[in-house]
């Protein structure tokens, strides 16, 4: 028998990504796989679409609305399997994407995390900006992928075809050991959304746990389905939960000094902002540096006697990616130094 498969999607007011992509996750092969809703207090007809045309899907939903970290927890803890499936509204799926990603991570009992490629639903020859073919981070936590660096994203030409470790695997189709889910209690509901991923890879990894992609599954993800990259509290989101994951999960001894260069390098792109005319999403900087500095005592509580050294960690760029993308140049992974 193969290991159960949970896919749960998270859903708010998203009646119209389900229209779209739910018909190729229905007709997926994986014979030991049930499929679930997870609403998080939507206000549109997404509770009625489902059970008017998927009436033999499961349907949970939440109170209120959660955010993706704390919807997820609430709708994870209802749901029995041996493996997870954390599935954006707005990824289109092939049959057979199940199953390479987990043979892979039942070869392995340390790995505890694997995504597939994400690629564009608009053009799927390109790589996807949230995901593509996995995460890394550089010595100030700046998270990048094999095939995206910053707003440079790579075609897929095959260059990407292997299996690796990887720092984090995208939230947009993130698969995870059930076991190793409750292990560290799922996401950190505080971050609400947005390197919640980050955050849990990280402290599994820091437990000693892996995390890979699968080169032999790909999904198309549309991306910005829910919170657009135009909307200042997404940039808020990124730069307040980027230094909150980093007090988290670095050892004393280095996580003050990596902040405090970080935070200066966020002051770069606070001019940036500045420069361009683009206020609100300045300001959106500000009131991240503001809500890190007011959680720095909750935050240290969360800490744990788990903290690895960054550079022992596999899936670190050992330098800065800023540096490398804006003065060197380097706008591809394979063109970074490791």
């Amino acid at each position: 028998m193969e290991p159960s498969v949970a896919v749960v999607i998270l859903n708010w007011n998203g009646k119209t990504w389900l229209e779209r992509f739910l018909p190729s996750v229905v007709q997926t092969d994986y014979l030991n796989l049930q499929i679930v809703i997870g609403d998080n207090a939507s206000t549109d007809d997404s509770i009625d679409f489902l059970k008017n045309n998927y009436p033999q899907l499961t349907i949970l939903e939440n109170d209120k609305n959660y955010g993706f970290a704390g919807g997820y927890n609430h709708i994870l803890s209802r749901v029995k399997a041996d493996y997870f499936v954390l599935l954006n509204s707005d990824v289109e799926v092939p049959t057979n994407w199940i199953k390479p990603v987990i043979d892979l991570m039942q070869s392995d009992s340390t790995i505890a995390v694997a995504q597939p490629k994400l690629k564009w639903q608009l053009q799927k020859t390109e790589f996807e900006y949230a995901g593509a073919a996995g995460g890394f981070i550089d010595l100030y936590a700046y998270p990048f992928c094999r095939g995206r660096i910053f707003d440079t994203v790579e075609t897929d030409n095959g260059q990407y075809n292997t299996t690796i470790d990887l720092f984090w695997a995208s939230g947009a189709a993130f698969f995870i050991k059930s076991s190793a889910w409750q292990q560290v209690c799922g996401l950190d509901a505080d971050l609400f959304a947005h390197m919640e991923e980050i955050d849990l890879c990280w402290r599994l990894k820091n437990l000693g746990y892996r995390v890979v992609c699968c080169a032999d599954a790909e999904v198309y993800h549309v991306g910005g389905g829910t919170l657009n990259a135009n909307n200042p509290y997404k940039t808020y989101l990124n730069f307040r939960n980027n230094l909150l994951i980093m007090q988290k999960n670095l050892p004393k001894s280095e996580a003050y000094a990596r902040i405090f260069v970080r935070i200066w390098l966020d002051f770069l792109a606070w001019l940036q902002f500045l420069m361009k005319g683009k206020f609100a999403f300045a300001f959106a900087i500000n009131k991240a540096h503001l809500h890190f500095l007011m959680q720095l005592d909750n935050t240290s509580k969360k800490r744990t006697t788990h903290q690895v050294p960054l550079l022992q960690h596999t899936g670190v760029y050992t330098e800065s990616i800023v540096w490398a993308y804006f003065v060197k140049g380097i706008k591809k992974f394979n063109g970074l130094k490791w």
